[in-house]
């Protein structure tokens, strides 16, 4: 029979992939992304959006030239209307007759703004109500960020508790550890793309817990369902079944992952050249979390429960029963249950029989007994007693 394809093999978990034996290179990667996300913290830092830095924002029509062009005119009018404001980010918004150039400068203050309004309707040749101001306060976007940060550390409370009754403490710190990387790669993306963060990367951040944490637990149960009862058979490790476990739902990890960033990459690199550039900002965090999300769940959240699990002196003494076992196997000194029997005769060797006699009984399993002889169990058939000779003739 020919050998089956690598997409075959993922499909139904045979694909053999060590990933819980490669976990430090795993860890290596991403020991490696954490360090340029918080360099990137430290240097480049985050370009916060009008709503957490404060400012004035003035939108006017697109049809009154280009976007450098309508730039420069609004420079001018800030130097000599807001003793020497400049605008700090420009951007297109909409699209056909009701696209507008939206001009975002520091906090202004009322007196200031009103004659930044009517210096560009005159500059620019329309009427003053054809030019949308607002002004946000820093203070707002404060309370924003506070809010936001409350709302994740309940989240992050419940998925602990959730998880700990569910499956157990040690699952419940793989799976938040993979949330904490998934909140790290993603922001550091944001820092280095340099993206404004708005009220709309928070939801994003929100959002792609709630998908991380889906896929964590779908792996998870499966994991629970190989280890259950481990120890009572000296076959597989606990890092070999929870590796079972990975393979088994790679395909299905790959599958979600694809399918949710697919919609998300459209309105990332699709909708917004077309001019949906208020969704970039949620975008971009969805498409990096889930991606990372889908990264974290398969090679980052298994691995760190299979090494805490390695600590659990339980596991340590099953592993070390496995391991030893298969040394006694490759040196020829017990015989695996269903191999052939040797060819000397069909009985085991001396050294195979004595590793036989004193192999440790499996854990859980019940010691064997004497076994019966005859049909009740100890005494010989025929109703001869214990007598070898039967009754005695007279």
């Amino acid at each position: 029979m020919a050998r089956s394809g690598l997409a075959t093999r993922l499909y139904r978990g045979e694909a053999g992939l060590d990933i819980i034996g490669k976990r430090k290179l795993w860890f290596g990667i991403a020991g490696v992304l954490v360090l340029v996300a918080l360099l990137s913290f430290a240097f480049r830092g985050f370009t916060l959006g009008i709503e957490f830095e404060g400012g004035n924002s003035f939108q006017v029509p697109a049809s009154v030239g280009t976007l450098t062009q309508a730039e420069d005119r609004v420079n001018g009018v800030l130097g000599s209307e807001a003793g020497g404001a400049e605008v700090e980010s420009a951007q297109t918004i909409g699209g056909g007759s009701g696209e507008f150039y939206e001009f975002r400068t520091a906090e202004l203050s009322p007196d200031e703004a009103n004659a930044v309004k009517s210096g560009l309707a005159q500059e620019f040749g329309i009427n003053a109500d054809q030019i949308s101001a607002n002004q946000v306060s820093a203070a707002w976007g404060g309370q924003y960020t506070e809010r936001a940060l409350l709302g994740l550390i309940i989240f992050i409370a419940l998925v602990m508790l959730y998880l700990i009754i569910r499956f157990e403490w040690r699952m419940a710190v793989g799976a938040v550890s993979s949330l904490l990387l998934n909140l790290i790669l993603t922001a550091g993306v944001y820092s280095l793309v340099g993206f404004e963060v708005t009220p709309s990367t928070i939801i994003g951040f929100l959002t792609i817990l709630g998908f991380a944490l889906y896929d964590v637990v779908v792996v998870f149960d499966k994991v629970q369902e190989n280890t259950r009862g481990i120890t009572a058979n000296n076959n597989q490790t606990y890092g070999e079944a929870a590796n079972l476990a990975v393979n088994q739902t790679l395909m299905r990890s790959i599958n979600t992952g694809l399918v949710a960033l697919l919609p998300v990459g459209g309105l990332l690199f699709i909708g917004v050249p077309l001019g949906a550039v208020t969704l970039k900002d949620l975008g971009l965090v969805l498409f990096v979390g889930m991606f990372v999300a889908v990264y974290s769940s398969i090679f980052f959240a298994t691995p760190v429960l299979a090494t805490l699990k390695d600590f659990e002196p339980r596991i340590q003494a099953h592993n070390k029963r496995v391991l030893a076992r298969r040394g006694a196997i490759a040196r020829g000194e017990v015989t695996p249950k269903g191999a052939p029997r040797p060819a000397t005769g069909g009985q085991p060797t001396d050294a195979e029989a004595a590793a036989l006699a004193g192999a440790a009984p499996k854990v859980g399993a019940r010691p064997a007994g004497k076994r019966p002889t005859g049909a009740r169990g100890g005494r010989p058939s025929g109703g001869g007693g214990n007598r070898p000779g039967g009754a005695k003739r007279r």
